[in-house]
């Protein structure tokens, strides 16, 4: 199950998206009522699977009874040509799903797949990778399961979870102490802090920081926060990383280091349905 996240309202919201209260006017043209037929779904690059059960939960909206075979759960990192799910039903069903469970599978997928390439290049640092609010409205739920899947550990859901004081609210409450400790006076549990000067550390934590996001510093201004804070609060790098950037900031000492193109630009994997003889 994925919390705050209803399955059932997504797969008729897609589904409503491809027929638009109509039909699937080219399976109905083409196939003939009652016709069976048998497909797999196979992954034609090496992946990260993510969101099996809801590219299943398309199938079986349209077709009850389709019987589906799962060959692989969601988290496998699996070879370029392995199947991943078996299923025969009803042909025109499952050829109206296809796109809508498809197009969910390979996004999710390609979230996961691109997450475990950053954890894996910061293998041995101790650091934990994180992701962010930065996703497509509306997928939030799916799109950091997927980060999940790939091994990554999710940041805020959203607003509601953490302050997350940033250089905006900084700007409007003039300066980083007077931000905190208004946060603080609230009464709120974690207050995480965006800085991206090293004067502006212990500000914060007099305040009462409880997390310092570390924006846009290079490797050795991280490595100076770090010393700096000295263990009494998380800390976190955050900012232009990439690939070939993560394992030095990671390095560092920092916490944390978020990356937000774990949702906006992981590709979609390659995974295809295809008819499959009996």
């Amino acid at each position: 199950m994925i919390d705050n996240f209803d399955r059932d309202a997504f797969v008729t919201a897609v589904l409503d998206e491809d027929l638009l209260g109509g039909s699937d006017v080219t399976s109905e043209a083409v196939i003939p009522p009652g016709t069976r037929f048998q497909a797999v779904m196979d992954s034609r690059d090496i992946a990260v699977v993510a969101g099996m059960e809801i590219a299943e939960a398309f199938f079986r909206r349209l077709d009850p009874d389709v019987e589906i075979e799962r060959l692989i759960e969601d988290g496998a990192h699996v070879p370029a040509g392995t199947n991943l799910m078996r299923l025969t039903g009803k042909a025109r069903a499952m050829l109206t799903a296809e796109r809508s469970a498809l197009n969910t599978l390979q996004h999710l997928t390609g979230i996961a797949t691109m997450t475990r390439h950053y954890v894996e290049a910061i293998e041995g640092t101790g650091c934990i990778l994180l992701d962010t609010r930065k996703t497509i409205p509306g997928l939030r739920a799916l799109e950091k399961y997927a980060t999940r899947m790939g091994g990554a550990q999710n940041h805020r859901m959203g607003l509601w979870d953490a302050a997350m004081i940033k250089d905006n609210h900084v700007a409007v409450a003039g300066d980083v102490a007077t931000a905190v400790k208004r946060a603080a006076d609230a009464g709120i549990a974690d207050i995480i802090v965006e800085v991206d000067r090293i004067d502006q550390i212990e500000p914060a934590l007099r305040a009462g920081a409880t997390h310092l996001l570390l924006d846009n510093m290079d490797v050795p201004a991280l490595r100076e926060a770090v010393a700096l804070v000295d263990g009494r609060v998380p800390t976190e790098a955050s900012g232009g990383v990439t690939l070939d950037t993560i394992h030095d900031k990671a390095a560092t000492g920092v916490t944390y280091i978020s990356v937000g193109r774990l949702t906006q630009s992981a590709p979609a994997a390659d995974i295809g349905l295809d008819y499959a003889a009996a």
